[in-house]
């Protein structure tokens, strides 16, 4: 038996409707995926040493190879248990509910400004590039062209978002799903830290947050199924805990609890964190310079 430390309190409701069935979508070192058979969503089991997110169950062990599991084992919930074929039984008795709230939007813009370029200055030397950071040097012509496509394209997005054309933004957005390297591709880890900007209340796009579901009915077919789910939950605001850690943070005048939270998200993946972080100094921008009046 394997206990739970803390869930995502979409997925606990799920384990106590003891209706969940479903099968191993993908497996890695630190996590593996499940989809569900009801309603098509994934649901991802992590280990300890990760932090919690949307749809996301961590559980008592430090890596998932192990284990033992493989894709296409089936899964299922029954009086509070998830049993994952006939190797392992994760129990939520002693679970600790977690829940994606984002903060409000701050009104004291100067304290933001000056923490956005703290945090530029800091991606800038520790970011890892290749993606929405572009590498000093680019290994082949494919990463280099791949790499200005991210840049042009966040420009004209950039361009619209300022310029108050909420409308025409939405391509360039679109067009940013799928795009560059790694599992979570770079201009999906960069939307999602756009999409968690615009969800925060008093943010001067937040009455516009619609925005991010209309280009999310464009992103099914654009990347794959991790990525999607991970935007999907990220258009309607909920995000990992070490990007709301983050957005607490810019909030308020402490550089070292900045520079930690900012440091723990640059840690994700490749360079995801990278990519989410530079979603989210794009999303503060745009709000900041936008003001209050959009359309």
């Amino acid at each position: 038996m394997i206990n739970a430390i803390s869930g995502d309190i979409d997925f606990i409701k799920e384990f106590n409707n003891s209706k969940f069935t479903g099968f191993v979508h993908s497996t890695f070192n630190r996590t593996l995926n499940i989809k569900c058979f009801e309603n098509g969503d994934l649901y991802t089991i992590a280990c300890s040493k990760l932090d919690n997110g949307p749809n996301t169950l961590i559980i008592d062990v430090d890596n998932m190879k192990s284990m033992k599991i493989v894709v296409d084992d089936r899964v299922r919930v029954e009086n509070n248990l998830l049993y994952i074929a006939n190797k392992h039984t994760i129990s939520i008795d002693k679970v600790n509910i977690w829940e994606s709230v984002l903060p409000s939007y701050t009104h004291n813009v100067e304290i933001l400004k000056q923490n956005v370029m703290k945090m530029k200055e800091y991606i800038n030397f520790h970011g890892v590039g290749g993606g929405m950071k572009k590498n000093v040097i680019t290994q082949n012509a494919f990463e280099a062209e791949v790499s200005n496509m991210l840049e042009n394209r966040t420009l004209l997005l950039f361009n619209e978002l300022l310029n108050h054309r909420i409308s025409s933004a939405l391509p360039h957005a679109i067009s940013l799903v799928g795009l560059g390297p790694g599992l979570t591709p770079s201009g999906d880890d960069f939307l999602t830290g756009l999409f968690a900007v615009f969800n925060m209340k008093n943010s001067p796009f937040y009455p516009y947050r619609s925005f991010c579901e209309e280009v999310l009915k464009k992103a099914k077919n654009l990347t794959n199924d991790i990525s999607y789910m991970t935007l999907k939950k990220a258009a309607i605001g909920k995000v990992r805990e070490s990007i709301i850690s983050l957005l607490n943070n810019l909030f308020v005048e402490d550089e070292e609890d900045l520079f930690l939270s900012l440091n723990k998200l640059l840690s994700i993946g490749s360079s995801s964190g990278t990519d989410i972080a530079l979603g989210i100094v794009f999303g503060i921008e745009s709000n900041i310079r936008a003001g209050g009046k959009v359309c």
